[in-house]
């Protein structure tokens, strides 16, 4: 590998697309801090391994029938990276541990 043109801070014309999608869901019934915890570990951990992408609670910590999520996936296909969103959603509301009241995806190309 020649690294003799290399300039730090310079991505070479390299064009990358981050997508992020927010989901927030309901968990209808949960009375406790165990029960709402049980569902977001099963929701990260399940994504996480089926998708390999980042995924994390971000939101409603003090609240026990609500969940907030973001997943982030970074690529050079916008398409692609929507898709790969998109699926991750529907498999969390195929779950069936929570409704799922709202989703949106943005990317944002750098």
């Amino acid at each position: 590998m020649n690294f003799d043109d290399y300039s730090p801070g310079r991505l070479d014309n390299a064009t990358m697309t981050v997508g992020i999608a927010r989901l927030t869901l309901r968990l209808p019934g949960n009375t406790s801090l165990k029960g709402k915890r049980k569902v977001v570990r099963s929701v990260i951990e399940k994504v996480r391994h089926k998708f390999r992408i980042s995924v994390a609670e971000i939101g409603a910590q003090d609240r026990l029938q609500r969940a907030v999520f973001a997943m982030a996936v970074v690529g050079n296909d916008s398409r692609m990276i929507n898709a790969v969103l998109d699926k991750a959603i529907n498999f969390v509301e195929s779950m069936n541990v929570a409704e799922l009241v709202e989703d949106e995806i943005d990317l944002i190309a750098l």
